[in-house]
């Protein structure tokens, strides 16, 4: 099948940057950070404390703004804890000299949203987070805001990732109920497609344990991001049971972690994103990090029956959540061409035909 002339764009054409000189780094590429649909950012070797997070502008270089907002730089080269409610501004390996037609978009890892993280890519002369205008040159700079746990980072940590795309590339709303007709996007008899998305509904009525989620604990220890099944849950969580009623009261100060209703399917020649927050649902965000890879709950790459976990906040006021509530929308896009690697299939990814499930970092 030939690519298309606009769309996401695959491993194979993410790699060819490098080879052209459109993606440049400091050092060679860690051998799994090209993902189907995206590539992961690495941590360069500081960090800079700043006193508030902060926008470029059309006039103005970031390190402008560090010169005049940082009040101290950490060495990440051996390790170091970024503190909950502080705000770091950190340099990223990977720089862009994006052809003209290209533009990119940013969003946190699925690890780095199930930690609480904030985190945001910044580019020079700026005006929105996580968006790379088409034909930027210049370096990528992470704003990282750790909320619920401090947390250990070093020179190479991933916590964000980054999509290149060739023109339009999203399905509008009859697009999508046709393929949704044909490959069942989610599992949903009667599918909501409004909004330029199709729904997604939390899940509160809990597994045979009645198990509907978890809100993390606070004053912990730190959670190191590079490092697999090294915490105790009960650490660091609560878990939460459903008592019958099936509903949830958020607090404004407590960040969750649940579950959706249906099963999510996107197929290998799309790729799909959560929107973050959507006002139309209620006074709450959900999901930090947004991207589904072309693959993930893919039956033939051993997805069947994954379910979008859900990082949740409260905005200024508590919110009852209810078992069936929308709570936020995928949208699709176009692939250019077919990922050589699905999500899941033969990738070791962590998240693959998953149900309710905490970050990589937890053990049982």
């Amino acid at each position: 099948m030939m690519a298309r002339e606009t769309g996401i764009l695959a491993d194979r054409a993410i790699s060819a940057l490098f080879e052209t000189g459109r993606l440049i780094s400091e050092r060679e590429l860690d051998r799994d950070q090209i993902q189907p649909a995206s590539l992961d950012l690495r941590l360069g070797g500081k960090a800079f404390r700043v006193r508030a997070s902060f926008m470029p502008g059309p006039s103005h270089l970031v390190s402008d703004k560090l010169d005049r907002l940082s009040l101290h730089v950490i060495d990440l080269s051996e390790g170091a804890v970024l503190e909950t409610g502080c705000v770091y501004i950190v340099p990223l390996m990977e720089s862009l000299a994006l052809p003209v037609d290209m533009s990119a978009s940013a969003n946190p890892k699925s690890s780095t949203g199930r930690l609480d993280i904030f985190t945001r890519v910044i580019t020079d002369y700026a005006q929105e987070f996580d968006k790379i205008p088409a034909g930027y040159s210049g370096p990528l700079y992470l704003e990282i805001s750790p909320r619920t746990f401090p947390i250990v980072v070093r020179r190479g940590s991933r916590l964000s990732q980054i999509r290149f795309r060739v023109g339009q590339a999203l399905l509008g709303e009859p697009e999508l109920l046709k393929l949704h007709e044909s490959e069942t996007l989610v599992a949903s008899k009667l599918p909501n497609v409004s909004g330029g998305g199709i729904a997604l509904s939390i899940d509160l009525a809990g597994d045979k344990d009645g198990l509907i989620g978890y809100r993390g604990k606070h004053h912990t220890a730190v959670v190191d991001v590079d490092k697999k099944a090294e915490h105790d849950l009960f650490d660091f969580w609560e878990p939460l049971h459903s008592r019958g009623r099936n509903e949830l009261i958020l607090d404004p100060d407590e960040f969750y972690i649940l579950v959706s209703r249906e099963a999510v399917h996107v197929p290998p020649d799309y790729a799909a994103e959560m929107t973050p927050f959507d006002p139309l649902v209620g006074e709450f965000r959900v999901h930090y990090a947004g991207f589904f890879d072309p693959g993930f709950g893919h039956a033939p790459a051993g997805g069947r029956g994954s379910r979008a976990v859900l990082e949740v906040r409260s905005h200024e006021v508590p919110f009852i959540l209810e078992d069936g509530q929308i709570v936020g929308r995928l949208v699709y896009e176009h692939m250019q061409e077919k990922p050589a690697s699905l999500y899941g299939s033969g990738l070791g990814s962590n998240y693959q035909a998953q149900g309710l499930k905490l970050s990589k970092h937890f053990r049982i």
